[in-house]
C-alpha cells in the first residue's frame, strides 16, 4: 500500500484492487472492439471522471477512432436529469457518427441520459455507452443501462480509478468504498462530485 493510500478515510474499504481494474479495462476494450472496430467511432470522455479510464482504455483500442470530451453536470435541487449545465461541448461534429460515450460510473444516470439525448439531437447515427463501474440498485433513470461495463459495485459511494471522494483520490489505481456514504441520497453522480 502506498503512502497516499494510507491517507484514505478511516472508513474506506477496498472494493476492486488495481489488478481487477486492469482486467476490467482489458475486457471493456475487447467488448468495444468486437462491436465498434469497423465504425471509426468518436469516443467522448465525460469529464472529469472519465479522464483516468479514458487514458487507460484508449491504448487498448487498436482500431481507427477519434477522441473528444464533454463536460456537463446537472443542477442540484429540484431540476431534472435533462437540465444540464454545459461546461464544455465536443469540438468534433457528431452528425452521422457512431459515438461511444465513456464515463467513470453509472449510478442513477441523469447526467448520462442528458448527454445521450444531446448526442442524438446533434445527429449521431449510433450512441453507445461504456462505464468503468456500474452501481447496482433500482433507482436508474429511465431504466438506463450501459452497453459496456467494466466492473459492478454495490450501492456504496466509491472512489479511485477516476472517481473522487471530496475532490481527491481520482488517481488511485484501485477502487474503494466509503462506508456509510453511498447507500442514501445524495446519490453518486457528476452533479454532486467535485468538478
Amino acid at each position: 500500500m502506498s503512502d497516499y493510500e494510507l491517507q484514505l478515510p478511516a472508513n474506506s474499504q477496498l472494493v476492486h484492487d488495481a489488478a481487477a481494474v486492469e482486467r476490467a479495462l482489458d475486457a471493456l476494450a475487447a467488448s468495444i472492439s468486437a462491436r465498434l472496430a469497423s465504425d471509426n467511432p468518436l469516443v467522448l470522455g465525460v469529464m472529469v471522471g472519465a479522464l483516468i479510464p479514458l487514458g487507460k482504455l484508449l491504448p487498448r483500442l487498436r482500431f481507427p477512432l477519434e477522441v473528444d470530451y464533454i463536460h456537463a453536470t446537472r443542477y442540484r435541487g429540484d431540476t431534472t436529469g435533462s437540465d444540464l449545465v454545459w461546461l464544455a461541448r465536443p469540438q468534433t461534429s457528431l452528425h452521422g457518427r457512431s459515438v461511444l460515450v465513456l464515463d467513470d460510473i453509472l449510478d442513477e444516470g441523469h447526467t448520462l441520459a442528458g448527454i445521450l439525448d444531446w448526442c442524438r439531437l446533434e445527429g449521431a447515427s449510433q450512441v453507445h455507452t461504456a462505464v468503468l463501474v456500474n452501481k447496482r440498485h433500482d433507482r436508474r433513470y429511465r431504466g438506463l443501462e450501459a452497453d459496456f461495463v467494466g466492473l459492478e459495485v454495490d450501492d456504496r459511494y466509491v472512489f479511485g480509478a477516476g472517481m473522487d471522494y471530496k475532490g481527491r483520490f481520482r488517481n488511485l489505481d484501485a477502487i474503494y468504498a466509503v462506508e456509510g456514504a453511498g447507500s442514501a441520497p445524495p446519490a453518486q453522480r457528476h452533479s454532486e462530485r467535485s468538478p
